[in-house]
Parts: structure tokens; C-alpha cells; sequence
């Protein structure tokens, strides 16, 4: 991580600086092994993941070994260390702990590997390494914590709006109860209340994991197999409660996904299809090809504007240049429960042609969800 100001000054590497990049393939490698048998959580990270900003770190601290260096400091004017905490955060399910745990064995290992060379560091660059590893561990810490908040105060806003549908329905269904003359029909409505207090109760109990549960910044996937045509009727008999008209096209499709979180994603995305659309039918389509579901919601009405794209994905962002405000949490949880499936959303929005989102994912989730190989 050589900056303009090491290459304009003029002056060649110093003999320190020089044998200490030389041997930084090894200090990492050594690292790496130490962080595997001693961090909880490392031993199975894959090495670009392990490794992460480390090595550019030991560059600034062997360049910046010899007085005179225009950094007095590796961790001067880059943020390598404020990226590895928030790579660490997102990536990995390590505590603050782990994250210490690694920048002591990075000293451990910067000593060890170089003593064995025979490369011994003075007073003034014992203490610049020392200073230069606590200042980046404080960093790091500091933005591992930051993403940790942020990662749990967007979970527990998303599941707190999500929790709108299942109240919705059992609204709707005491006051039809209400009004019921049929005893059967009556029956089947307190079934339907009873189902979604239970989903309500479940998504009470992740909300308080997300706010109390250290680490907990991302919901599990729980895949199971089912038939994709039984999740889209049970969203058209939530939203039928409702008065939301909804068309279905597409058969049956097996495969194994997490029921609730793929339930909770299309349930958003029909809750903004009749939101945005012009009154007409909102239609949830299935299909499969080359090992993929293909599940959308496709509305007509006005059309979403190209360069909006990125941004309606964005948390808690609000497309206010249409007649009703909204998007702001259902479509970033859509897009977490695509990519936690190991495929994407897209989305497609023309005047003529409407405006579909896509949940475009593996027939089979369980690799992206940590699980063996399906085909072992």
C-alpha cells in the first residue's frame, strides 16, 4: 500500500524496509495458519476472506519501518484497518474478541517470521510496529461494532414491518368472524388468524434474537423441500383477506428453500405491486430453467426510472417521485433473502410493459446456506 507521497519522495527503500517485504508472503502464511488453529471461526473461512487487508497492512508497516518515511505511521492516511473490521463483520460470525485475537497473533506471527530470518528490529521499530498494530486493532474494533449496529437495527426494522402482513390478516379475519353467519366459514377464518399469530410470534422472537443475541446480524436459512406453487397460494390466500387481486401463472417447482424468509420476500414484493400499481391485477409468476426458480411480481402502472434501480434497494430509501411513498425497507430485505439463496433480484420497469421484479435463485439452497454438498 505504497501512497504518491512514498514514491515522490525520492529516496530508495531503506535495507530495513526492503528485507521486510521480502519476507511478508511469509508473515501472512504464517499468520494464516495461526489464526486457523487459534480464532474461533477462522478454520474454515476461505484464504482471500482470511487474509483480507492484512497484507496491505504489513506493506505500510515494513515501508514505513525507517526514520524519514513520509508516514510516521502504517495506519497514516489509509483505512485498511477500518475495512478489515467491517469485511470481518459482514463476512465472517466472529465477536469483537475474535477480530483482537487476530492482530495479536499478526504481531505474534511479524516476530516470529522475522526473527527466523534474522531480520531484528530496533527500539524505534519494535515500538512503530506495536503502535502501528494497536492503533489499526482500534480502528478495526471501532468499525466492526459500527456495522454490527447497523446490520442489527436494519433486521430488527425489517422484521418490525414485515410483522404488518400476519397483523393485517388477523385484523381482517376477527372482523369477519364478526360478521360470519357460517359456522364453518367461521372456523376456517379462526384457522387463518391462528396461523398467522403463530408467524407473528415467530417473527416476535427472531426481532428480539436480532436486538439481544450478540452476532446475530443476519437471519439463518433453514432450507426444507417444498413445491413452490404451496408458498405462492398461501401469499394469495394473505393478501385475497386484504382485497388484493392476484393472478397466478406457472406450475409446480421442487426444490429446497427457506420457506419463511422466501415467503416474507414475495409477500413484500406483492404489498409493493399493489401499492405502486394502477389498480389492476398484480401477477406472481414460477418457472424453472438450467437448475433455477424464476419467481416474479409484475404490475402495470407507472414505471420505475432506470438510473433508480440501485437506489430502490437501498435501506430505508423512498422513491417520493411516485403518487405513494414506500419501499423503504420490503425491497432491501428481498434482495438479502436472493443473495442468502445464492441468486439475485431484478428488477424490469417500462411504461408499455409494466414493472417485474424477479427472485432469481438456485433450485437448491442449502451450499449457500453452509450445508453440505447436494451432491455428496
Amino acid at each position: 500500500m505504497m501512497r504518491a507521497t512514498d514514491q515522490q519522495s525520492g529516496q530508495p527503500l531503506a535495507e530495513i524496509s526492503r528485507r521486510a517485504l521480502a519476507l511478508r508472503d511469509d508473515v501472512i502464511a504464517h499468520w494464516m495458519a495461526l489464526a486457523r488453529r487459534e480464532v474461533r471461526g477462522a478454520s474454515h473461512l476461505p484464504a482471500p476472506i482470511l487474509a483480507d487487508t492484512l497484507p496491505a497492512f504489513y506493506d505500510s508497516i515494513a515501508r514505513t519501518l525507517a526514520p524519514g518515511c513520509p508516514r510516521l505511521l502504517a495506519t497514516e492516511g489509509n483505512n485498511a484497518a477500518e475495512q478489515h473490521g467491517g469485511e470481518r463483520a459482514r463476512m465472517t460470525h466472529y465477536g469483537p474478541e475474535q477480530v483482537i485475537h487476530e492482530y495479536q497473533l499478526f504481531r505474534d506471527a511479524i516476530y516470529e517470521v522475522t526473527g527466523a530470518a534474522g531480520l531484528s528490529f530496533d527500539l524505534y521499530q519494535r515500538a512503530h510496529i506495536e503502535a502501528a498494530i494497536d492503533i489499526a486493532q482500534r480502528r478495526a474494533i471501532g468499525e466492526f461494532s459500527t456495522i454490527h449496529e447497523e446490520l442489527r437495527r436494519k433486521l430488527a426494522a425489517t422484521l418490525s414491518h414485515d410483522m404488518l402482513s400476519p397483523l393485517a390478516t388477523i385484523v381482517s379475519g376477527a372482523e369477519l368472524i364478526g360478521l360470519a353467519t357460517d359456522v364453518t366459514a367461521a372456523r376456517r377464518t379462526s384457522r387463518k388468524i391462528l396461523e398467522n399469530g403463530q408467524r407473528l410470534g415467530h417473527m416476535i422472537a427472531q426481532l428480539l434474537d436480532a436486538l439481544t443475541v450478540a452476532g446475530m446480524d443476519r437471519l439463518p436459512l433453514d432450507p426444507a423441500p417444498f413445491d413452490i406453487r404451496l408458498l405462492v397460494r398461501a401469499v394469495c390466500e394473505e393478501f385475497s383477506a386484504q382485497h388484493v387481486r392476484i393472478e397466478i401463472e406457472g406450475g409446480s417447482v421442487h426444490g429446497w428453500w427457506d420457506f419463511v424468509q422466501l415467503q416474507r420476500a414475495l409477500e413484500n414484493l406483492v404489498r409493493n405491486a399493489a401499492k405502486y400499481g394502477d389498480g389492476d391485477a398484480v401477477t406472481i409468476r414460477s418457472a424453472e430453467t438450467h437448475g433455477r426458480l424464476l419467481l416474479s411480481v409484475h404490475n402495470t402502472g407507472n414505471p420505475i426510472a432506470t438510473d433508480r434501480f440501485e437506489h430502490i434497494f437501498a435501506y430505508l430509501h423512498r422513491e417520493n417521485v411516485l403518487p405513494v411513498a414506500g419501499y423503504g425497507i420490503g425491497l432491501p430485505f428481498v434482495k438479502s433473502v436472493a443473495e442468502g439463496h445464492g441468486g439475485s433480484i431484478v428488477v424490469d420497469s417500462s411504461g408499455p410493459a409494466g414493472t417485474t421484479f424477479l427472485i432469481d435463485i438456485p433450485l437448491d439452497c442449502r451450499l449457500a446456506a453452509g450445508g453440505r454438498d447436494p451432491g455428496d
